[in-house]
């Protein structure tokens, strides 16, 4: 089971973005999946019960809370992971396992799933939330990510650039989806990642705009300006 960890936020713009790049450059590595260096495509498809429990937890800041959504990345349907995000005390947990394609088509249809398909307790939990509370499949959640990593304290840095939501959650698994932007011209994430501690020299390089914290959740605007609206 993964471990609790810190999760900081930040509305940034691109300037600011391009910036802290430059400060962290030399202190931190691009992450290995990166490939070329240049990031990746994260796609997730969000799942919610029939009361929208998740996002009302999320938007009356319920301790603890948690979501399920499945993650593809650069649209690559070899690799697919159901994910578990649980926040708790100002902390978050994820927890993950693989599935395979037809599985994946099997939660995005929402169609009932086999409790042993796989031997998981992810998996087994998300089974019995959707018998239990009716989960299924809400909005798409799109972006460009740029991650870099300091290996020595765990410490994890990401540019998430051109948010957008997806309404057609049924198109999931295509290579291309329709999808809107959900925030202004010009506002990206910055997030920062660590297990207890950063190292002050990486917090004076992210500083340097002198940020403020945010709790934005990308679930919740995707929800909010696309998608299944509230």
């Amino acid at each position: 089971m993964s471990e609790y960890r810190h999760e900081y936020k930040y509305i940034c713009s691109g300037q600011q973005l391009a910036l802290i790049g430059n400060n962290i450059e030399g202190l931190m590595q691009p992450d290995k999946y990166t490939g070329d260096g240049k990031g990746y495509v994260v796609r997730s498809l969000y799942f919610d019960d029939c009361h929208d429990s998740c996002l009302y937890d999320n938007i009356n800041g319920n301790d603890p809370r948690e979501k399920f959504r499945v993650r593809v990345y650069n649209a690559n349907m070899s690799y697919i992971r159901l994910e578990l995000k649980r926040k708790e005390k100002g902390k978050t947990r994820k927890s993950s396992c693989r599935i395979d394609e037809a599985l994946c088509w099997e939660m995005v249809q929402g169609r009932p799933l086999k409790m042993d398909a796989i031997d998981a307790d992810i998996y087994r939990k998300f089974c019995l939330w959707q018998n239990e509370r009716l989960l299924r499949p809400k909005v798409i959640v799109e972006y460009d990510r740029i991650p870099y990593v300091y290996r020595d304290g765990n410490v994890r840095v990401t540019f998430d650039m051109n948010i957008r939501s997806g309404s057609d959650v049924e198109r999931f698994m295509e290579d291309r989806i329709v999808t809107r932007p959900v925030m202004p011209l010009n506002q990206h994430i910055l997030e920062v990642k660590f297990d207890e501690l950063i190292p002050d020299f990486l917090y004076a390089a992210i500083q340097t705009e002198k940020l403020r914290q945010t709790t934005y959740s990308k679930y919740y605007i995707c929800r909010k300006y696309g998608g299944n609206k509230l």
